[in-house]
């Protein structure tokens, strides 16, 4: 990659959205009854701009509170200032922010406000470029793998279904619900797809470690390729190391880890085989791209977490071509048309697998 010259931010303009779904999105923990989006556009001195997108979907008021973080807390240390790059931007609001976010007892709405922004950053930068971003950050393909995440625990074979003609392959389930109800959902979406569609299981953090030791068993005939968080993120790693001995279905976490030290305890427990930051909900690609060598250093494979908006899915996406290595891009199943609307190539899918093209940045112009 190439930064030219440094960076003077002259403007930041933040668009809060939020669109209605007929279908409710249902988890272990909640349910969301509308779609909401921060969508970021920077523009700097030049005239160059970018487009980034922070995640906000829990709870319902998120989008809102973390639209004011941007304006009020966020855009006051950036107004008149020059960076190196986009890197330099978010070690700064990072330092500035830090005692703060103890005070305030809000390090993940700011760390999710600074991601935002550090995503509109690199998009400008590949922009004004003139390259992609997946080949900015130094990326030799724009050929992805994807799946279709969410799946809801009413009929979802039905949606199954649907993603199929779509074109995907791969498939994950959300459970954690009631036991003979997750076990039923499973059989329902294996004997749809048959035995060549890759299938995963999310539990959302739903179960305690002897619950999930029990679990696991009844899970071992649908052979998964991977079991999402069955235990609280914030469990000790010797739980998850406890768990891995009970099953042999790939454990995976790192959606709701937040920190180059907590990934690094991750990293070295040995429990976790499936590693999936978001990029959106902590670190934008300025930690989450050294952090993706270190994941593939260790011989563990990413795979992205996304549940949001287009912008930042189309990020994740080009953070994925550009560090290579075997992992899927999560696309969420369910309705939102502030994804549908805004992710560009992504909607595309041939065999499970999408191509992001060489248009400038992430690759698109949104009309909001």
């Amino acid at each position: 990659m190439d930064i030219s010259h440094p960076l003077h931010i002259a403007r930041i303009q933040v668009h809060v959205l939020r669109h209605p779904i007929s279908t409710p999105v249902r988890t272990s923990f909640g349910v969301m009854h509308d779609r909401p989006a921060v969508f970021i556009r920077i523009e700097d001195t030049d005239g160059a701009y970018g487009w980034g997108e922070a995640w906000c979907n829990y709870p319902g008021c998120g989008a809102e509170h973390r639209g004011r973080l941007i304006e009020t807390v966020l855009w006051p240390l950036l107004e008149g200032r020059a960076f190196d790059s986009p890197c330099a931007v978010h070690e700064h609001l990072s330092a500035e922010t830090a005692v703060l976010a103890i005070q305030s007892g809000e390090p993940g709405p700011l760390a999710q406000a600074i991601a935002g922004l550090d995503l509109a950053m690199w998009d400008l930068c590949a922009r004004r470029a003139g390259e992609p971003l997946w080949r900015f950050l130094g990326g030799t393909r724009d050929t992805i793998g994807v799946y279709a995440s969410g799946l809801n625990p009413h009929a979802p074979e039905q949606l199954v279904a649907r993603k199929w003609e779509e074109g995907f392959r791969a498939f994950k389930l959300k459970i954690g619900f009631e036991p003979t109800r997750d076990l039923e959902n499973l059989r329902r979406i294996r004997d749809a797809v048959g035995t060549s569609a890759m299938l995963m299981a999310d539990a959302n953090q739903a179960w305690d470690l002897p619950t999930a030791c029990q679990r696991v068993q009844a899970l071992a005939e649908f052979e998964l390729g991977w079991l999402e968080e069955p235990l609280r993120a914030d469990r000790p790693w010797q739980e998850w190391r406890e768990l891995a001995t009970h099953t042999n279905t790939p454990l995976a976490a790192g959606e709701n880890v937040s920190s180059q030290q907590a990934f690094s305890s991750l990293l070295d427990s040995g429990a976790v085989r499936i590693v999936q930051p978001d990029i959106a909900k902590w670190g934008g690609i300025s930690d989450i791209q050294p952090l993706v060598r270190r994941i593939q250093k260790h011989g563990l494979q990413y795979f992205p977490h996304y549940l949001g908006g287009g912008i930042g899915l189309l990020h994740s996406a080009h953070l994925l071509a550009a560090t290579g290595g075997s992992g899927w891009l999560e696309v969420d199943a369910n309705d939102n048309p502030l994804r549908t609307r805004f992710c560009g190539r992504l909607a595309a899918v041939g065999a499970g697998r999408v191509s992001l093209g060489n248009a400038p940045g992430i690759g698109i112009e949104p009309e909001l």
